[in-house]
């Protein structure tokens, strides 16, 4: 790790095909649709592994990142986020050479759609079942058959099903409560899908977040899933039991700046600007920025007693550092640090991803 010289994020190759292949065969073993999110990674080179892996079919969370993936030979992408009718020359420029499919979360999108499609899409309406963050209530049934009865009058538009993402799980603390709301959310789902198959036969159910497609054995009713964070995983992802610290596939590289032996605390160069300010409560410890460990030619190891980054600011990263572990930091030292959320912390050091088994940059990022 010689040539890293400012904050990266160290990636596992190994693990992460390792991750890739698990979720790929519990999909084939549940039999549904496995349909990868890219926007945790963002990178042409992951994209590949999965490809290598057998994956056809993936989903995004832009435009621009469809575009990007595109480039590389993907042909049947979702824009799993609610159209930004801004972006309709895009839209319809992806449209003209992919098989593109875009979501729907509101009636009067639908609408511009009918009017402005110039080339086939796919199109999905987005269920709200419990997130809060945006699509139909699954009671709107009547608004939902106005807004589908609209698309039809565009032969261009295609509806395909419902999506559903259960991002409540998050901010769960047990098994048992990723359990109730993938139960709740998926009823909701299924049961809209299979009330519109009357009318729409061939349409579908899909399914995304990491923790319940980490945790949930048997998909019934589901047609395809949608985990993303799932090929790095993270500190949230470990603390939720989703996934074993084994399966942790990335973490940050980040120049040790200072030490204050008065406060007992190490000074990084890794801030808010490259891990994001998303936190995970630790019992007795409070909220944390991620976990510190120590970096080595295979990859990191705990210590064996937790350290955790206590705060952040735009370019700072401090933690308070125990007594028997003060000399394994030294200004110019690389410190490990695994992030809360590696989604974010991606996105953040794009153009800065380390390939672990190459000992190499990875070429620039979407």
């Amino acid at each position: 790790m010689d040539d890293i010289v400012s904050p990266a994020l160290v990636v596992d190759e190994d693990k992460c095909r390792r991750n890739i292949r698990h979720m790929i065969a519990k999909a084939r073993q549940s039999k549904v649709i496995f349909r990868p999110h890219f926007k945790t990674h963002q990178s042409q080179i992951i994209g590949r592994w999965f490809r290598e892996a057998g994956t056809e079919k993936i989903c995004v969370s832009s435009v621009t990142m469809a575009e990007y993936f595109a480039a590389d030979g993907w042909h049947d992408i979702m824009v799993a986020f609610p159209v930004n009718t801004r972006e309709i020359n895009q839209i319809n420029n992806l449209a003209s050479r992919i098989q593109l499919s875009i979501l729907i979360a509101d009636s009067s999108v639908l609408k511009f759609l009918k009017s402005n499609m110039k080339h086939p899409a796919g199109f999905y309406i987005k269920l709200d079942v419990g997130n809060f963050r945006s699509g139909f209530h699954p009671d709107e049934t009547e608004d939902i058959s106005r807004t589908l009865q609209e698309a039809a009058e565009n032969e261009l538009l295609q509806f395909k099903g419902f999506v559903a993402h259960a991002g409540q799980t998050y901010q769960t603390y047990s098994l048992n409560d990723v359990q109730k709301a993938y139960t709740k959310g998926s009823r909701q789902l299924t049961a809209i899908t299979e009330h519109f198959k009357k009318e729409y036969p061939g349409i579908i159910a899909s399914w995304g977040d990491t923790p319940t497609c980490s945790l949930i054995n048997e998909f019934k009713g589901i047609d395809e899933i949608r985990p993303g964070n799932f090929v790095f995983y993270d500190l949230m992802q470990f603390h939720l039991a989703s996934c074993d610290w084994e399966q942790i596939a990335v973490a940050v590289a980040a120049p040790v700046v200072a030490k204050r032996k008065m406060r007992n605390e190490i000074i990084l160069y890794a801030g808010a600007v490259h891990l994001s300010k998303d936190a995970v409560e630790i019992s007795d410890t409070g909220h944390v920025f991620g976990e510190i460990v120590k970096l080595t030619e295979k990859g990191w190891e705990r210590f064996s007693q937790p350290i955790y980054l206590n705060r952040l600011s735009q370019e700072h990263g401090i933690f308070h550092c125990p007594d028997d572990f003060w000399n394994e930091f030294e200004p110019g030292d690389l410190a490990g640090i695994i992030p809360v959320h590696s989604c974010l912390t991606a996105d953040l050091l794009r153009g800065k991803f380390y390939n672990l088994k190459s000992e190499a940059f990875f070429g620039e990022q979407g």
